[in-house]
Order: C-alpha cells, then sequence, then structure tokens
C-alpha cells in the first residue's frame, strides 16, 4: 500500500526543480486594467510587436529557473492559442492576421533551453454563471483536451480556483481527461492535486511545514479551506518581480521592481521552507521582457547560486552523533552565516532543531539559530560568526535524517 505521507517520484522531481517562472501576458498586458476588472476588452486588443518567447525562457534559465508557467486563459475567458471553442482568442487578434499561437511557441521554447513545461488554465470566467451547466463542463473539458494534445508532453497543468469557488465542476470527468491525455503531468491544488499553494501570494511558506497536509486553500478571495485525506503535497508559493497583487499582468502605473534583497527573502521564504517558489514576470505590450526586469532576473540567479556555488563545508565532513546531532569540522577556520539543511523522505520527519557554531580556537557550541521543520531544503541564516566547527541538534530520537548539509558565508 501506498503511503500517502510521502512523496511520489513526480513530487520529489517537482521539489528539486525549486525555482519556477510565471508568465502572465494577455489582454491586460494592453490595458492595465486590475486583474479583477470585469470590463470587457475586445479580442484585437491583443496586438504584441516584437512577441518573443525565446527571449523569454532564454532569460529565466539564465537566471537559474527550472520550469515555467504560461497563463493560457485568465478571468477573462481569452484564449492564448486558437481554440476551436471560442472566438475569443489570439485567431481574432491582429497579431500575426490572427494565425498566431502563444501557448505553442512558449512550449517550444520550453524545450529548446530545457524547461519544465506549466500551462495555467483558469476554469472560470467571467459570465459562467449565465451558461448552462453541461455545456460549460463540456467547454472546459474540450479546451484542457486542446491544451493537452495539440503540444506534446505538458510537465505541469497550473489550475487558479479563483472565480470557481461557487461552481459544480463535473470533476470525474475533468481529471479522467487529464489523466488519460498526460499521464505523468503534475496537477497545481484542485480536483486531483500533486501540489498545492501555499495559501498567499506575498512568497511566504509557514514555518512548520511538513508538506503533509489535510485541506487546501483554494482561492485568494476566500480563506475557506476544502477538506481532504492527509497526504504528502508539495507547497508552491507564488509571488511577483514587481507589480502589485491586483496586477499580475504588466501595468507601467504599479510596475515597481522588487531588489534583489527582496526576491532573496521570498526565496528564503519559499525554497528555504521546503516548497518551491513560483516568480511572475510580465511582459510589456512588446511581447518580451523589459530590459530591466531581464537584469534584475539575472541579478537574482546569480545571488542564488552564491549560496550552492563555493560551501565551505558540505555533509563529507559531518561526525554523526547519538541523539539526532550533527557536528560539522570545517577544513579551515571561516566566517559562517548560512546553513543549508536537506532532509531524507521518512513517515517520520524533523520538527525541531537548533544551530550552534564553535569559534576559533573555542571548545564550547554557543547556539545561534532554533528551527522547526526541514523537509525538502530548509535555509538558515544568522550573524556571522569566524568558527571551526559548526553542529546541529534535533529531535531525532533514532536514526539520522538530514542527507546533507552545507555550510557557507554569503554577503
Amino acid at each position: 500500500m501506498t503511503n500517502r505521507n510521502l512523496p511520489s517520484e513526480r513530487q520529489k522531481e517537482f521539489l528539486e526543480w525549486e525555482f519556477g517562472i510565471f508568465f502572465h501576458f494577455g489582454l491586460r498586458t494592453f490595458t492595465s486594467m486590475k486583474d479583477t476588472d470585469k470590463k470587457h476588452m475586445e479580442a484585437d486588443t491583443f496586438c504584441p510587436t516584437k512577441l518573443d518567447c525565446e527571449q523569454w525562457i532564454s532569460t529565466i534559465a539564465d537566471a537559474g529557473a527550472k520550469y515555467a508557467v504560461l497563463v493560457t486563459k485568465h478571468h477573462d475567458g481569452f484564449a492564448m492559442w486558437p481554440s476551436k471553442y471560442t472566438d475569443y482568442s489570439v485567431k481574432n487578434s491582429p497579431w500575426k492576421n490572427g494565425n498566431g499561437d502563444v501557448v505553442r511557441e512558449f512550449v517550444d521554447a520550453c524545450r529548446k533551453f530545457n524547461i519544465k513545461v506549466g500551462l495555467y488554465y483558469n476554469p472560470s470566467q467571467w459570465g459562467m454563471e449565465e451558461q448552462d451547466n453541461d455545456a460549460y463542463n463540456d467547454y472546459v473539458v474540450n479546451q484542457a483536451t486542446e491544451l493537452l494534445s495539440n503540444y506534446g508532453k505538458i510537465d505541469y497543468i497550473w489550475f487558479d480556483g479563483a472565480g470557481s469557488e461557487k461552481h459544480q465542476y463535473d470533476v470525474p470527468r475533468i481529471v479522467h481527461t487529464i489523466r488519460t491525455l498526460q499521464s505523468d503531468i503534475m496537477i497545481f491544488n484542485m480536483w486531483d492535486p500533486d501540489t498545492r499553494w501555499i495559501g498567499n501570494e506575498a512568497g511566504i511558506a509557514p514555518m512548520y511545514n511538513t508538506n503533509v497536509v489535510d485541506s487546501l486553500h483554494i482561492s485568494v478571495y476566500t480563506d475557506a479551506q476544502e477538506k481532504q485525506d492527509t497526504q504528502f503535497l508539495p507547497g508552491e508559493c507564488d509571488c511577483q518581480l514587481s507589480g502589485t497583487g491586483y496586477n499580475w499582468f504588466w501595468c507601467e502605473k504599479t510596475n515597481r521592481l522588487k531588489s534583489v534583497p527582496e526576491l532573496m527573502g521570498m526565496y528564503d521564504y519559499s525554497v528555504g521552507r521546503g516548497s518551491n517558489m513560483l516568480l511572475n514576470v510580465s511582459p510589456d505590450p512588446t511581447g518580451q521582457i523589459h530590459p530591466e526586469h531581464c537584469k534584475r532576473l539575472l541579478e537574482f540567479g546569480a545571488k542564488i547560486r552564491e549560496l550552492y556555488d563555493s560551501p565551505i563545508a558540505d555533509y563529507s565532513n559531518v561526525e554523526l552523533e547519538e541523539n539526532g546531532k550533527y557536528t560539522v569540522t570545517l577544513p579551515y577556520s571561516a566566517l559562517v552565516n548560512t546553513v543549508i539543511l536537506e532532509e531524507a523522505y521518512a513517515d517520520r520527519w524533523i520538527e525541531e532543531f537548533e544551530i550552534g557554531l564553535c569559534p576559533q580556537w573555542g571548545s564550547s557550541f554557543y547556539k545561534v539559530y532554533m528551527g522547526e521543520t526541514v523537509g525538502h531544503k530548509r535555509i538558515c541564516r544568522f550573524p556571522e560568526l569566524f568558527c571551526d566547527k559548526v553542529r546541529i541538534c534535533t529531535n531525532e530520537k533514532e536514526g539520522h535524517l538530514l542527507k546533507n548539509i552545507l555550510i557557507t558565508y554569503v554577503e
């Protein structure tokens, strides 16, 4: 019998991706309307002059992202591919004289640069409550079938629950369609999920995060959670490179670009607490990532690499002791301000730990950090100290669950 408190192989792979990019690009890119504004926009509003998905994906690959998620249909219902089931799509826009397909260009670019392919699809849209429910279920299934049949292997489908709070979907039919067309696909948060929304759009996972849950946050519009069987569902933290919570698409008025320290803070709060980070990037009306945004992404990626490129010590320097203690003797005395922990998957987990440093020429360890769970990864930062040894003490009663330890210094 499968232990549902342990991750599947697909879920392990998902957590290894760690850092992904969310692309919000569509009609609102050209209007600066808030995401919640229900005012109708004509299809001919969509008119990028230099759309270049390869520029998007090559940039994020250079920044170290491992996967990308494209918004294919948002709340407004506009399809970013020439869907047979609606006239409200790129086929009735002036872009490429109605012969373009953003989804195709995005998927092809991801494959060229070895980025995992994710497609966002919001099953709800403005006005759906006025339609026959059976007909609307047909519409959702038909569009999902197009997305999962016409573009080869899709690694991840991202269902947005916002707007679906009270709608009754034919869930068994939708799930059967998805799993039949793409047997290895990861589903985000709804119906038959493999991953889950962390519950906020600030990029912050909880301090205590085992990724074993019995309920799901479904929508940003409600605090209510949906009960489910207890199981392992890795968390994902969606957050923004620029803008505000109400503008995930390009908007000149709210386009404040986050600093590298801000971005690193969100990285620590997400990846550093055992979840994935999905950072939203909004291409501008030309259809490209703005040069300043490209620069910031590359700066952020370089800062992430600093965490891992030059560790002072790692698990090969560890002495295992009884009662969940790990002592790391540094190969040389050094300034230390960061410890990165990774835990092996088991039917139990670390729930408390502390880190102590032994100063140069000293013999005692002084506590500098206290934490809760470790999970896939825990990034622990503290004021720097010149030291010879690092000790991690956990609440383990038997065995040793930590599988990797990195000791480093990051400016």
